[in-house]
């Protein structure tokens, strides 16, 4: 480029890059077509005279949130890097509270006014409420009942009270466990006053925070409060993965329904209909749960690690897109 065609290639680039004028307006200042600005902006790129650089903060990685968000048709997926430490064994496992953090701002910028946000139990949504530091005026359910009611002021209860107070909205918790003895105390309790107000919210969700867990002890919630034989009888069945109670084979089926009965939690069809539903899962270790979950059609975005991603990139199996289409593969 000679003189002359450098500095009005760099004048231009200035007016569409820096300045934010379309290529019309450029056009007419310069007395040239549009045709003749994009030529001129391409020029621009090719000798190194503009130079676009993408920046997101260092501990998000922009190239496998967007490959995830891809290849399962999410709506938003952020991935966080993975503990410093890259050595199998903790690549195995997530950090819940930088996720948490993550997963906070995601849903500072998913909630809006009014909204009706749902948090379900898990260790990720309750590191998350605590990150929470903004969320616009909104009411908070919970959406399961607690692993532990002797715990509950420090699980979701919590998290539940707490991200309403950073809304400034009500707050509906449930004071029940998950997992009952049997389908008819369940049934009882879902019809206790505390809990049939916070189920009266389920159709009324707009976002909903969850939380995914493998089939092995200390991963699942599900897992550790069942018998060793009902552990085993759900293994063959081929359960991959928990979400909310609800389990899943490796192809995102729902699998033992006859458990939901029995625990207090948003039905999967109700889940099925709420707008935005944000999971929170990392670690390798957690991979191949994420992917049944994510194939359930259940959920719409993700938070998760880069050890997590690459896992879920690394599975080629074909895959639809089930987080947009909120398509049941029991209904395939």
């Amino acid at each position: 480029m000679g003189p002359a065609e450098l500095m009005q290639a760099a004048a231009m680039a200035r007016r569409f890059y820096l300045e934010g004028k379309s290529k019309i307006q450029i056009a007419d200042e310069f007395g040239v077509s549009r045709f003749k600005v994009a030529r001129v902006l391409e020029t621009a790129l090719e000798h190194d005279l503009v130079r676009i650089e993408i920046r997101v903060p260092a501990e998000l990685d922009a190239e496998r949130s967007d490959a995830l968000r891809a290849r399962f048709g999410l709506r938003h997926a952020v991935v966080a890097e993975s503990p410093a430490d890259t050595a199998e064994t903790v690549e195995n496992v997530a950090d819940p509270e930088n996720l948490g953090e993550v997963a906070a701002d995601l849903l500072g910028e998913l909630v809006t006014e009014g909204d009706v946000l749902g948090l379900a139990w898990g260790r990720s949504t309750i590191h998350m409420a605590t990150a929470l530091r903004r969320l616009p005026p909104c009411t908070v359910v919970q959406l399961t009942g607690v692993y532990d009611a002797g715990t509950a002021d420090r699980g979701s209860v919590e998290a539940v009270r707490r991200a309403a107070e950073v809304a400034g909205g009500e707050a509906h918790p449930i004071y029940a466990p998950m997992l009952l003895p049997d389908s008819a105390t369940a049934a009882a309790l879902r019809h206790q006053t505390g809990i049939a107000a916070a189920f009266e919210y389920f159709d009324k969700v707009t976002v909903a925070a969850v939380s995914i867990g493998s089939w092995e002890p200390g991963i699942s919630t599900v897992h550790d409060m069942l018998s060793e034989r009902e552990r085993a009888h759900y293994a063959s069945l081929g359960v991959a993965a928990e979400m909310s109670a609800h389990l899943f084979d490796a192809d995102g089926r729902r699998i033992g329904r006859d458990l939901g009965e029995r625990c207090i939690t948003v039905e999967a069809a109700r889940l099925r209909r709420v707008p935005e539903v944000v999971a929170i899962a990392g670690g390798r270790r957690k991979a191949a749960a994420i992917g049944a979950v994510l194939r359930s059609g259940l959920v719409t975005s993700l938070v998760t690690d880069t050890a997590a991603a690459d896992a879920l990139l690394e599975d080629r199996r074909p895959v639809r897109r089930p987080a947009l289409e909120r398509a049941d593969p029991d209904e395939a």
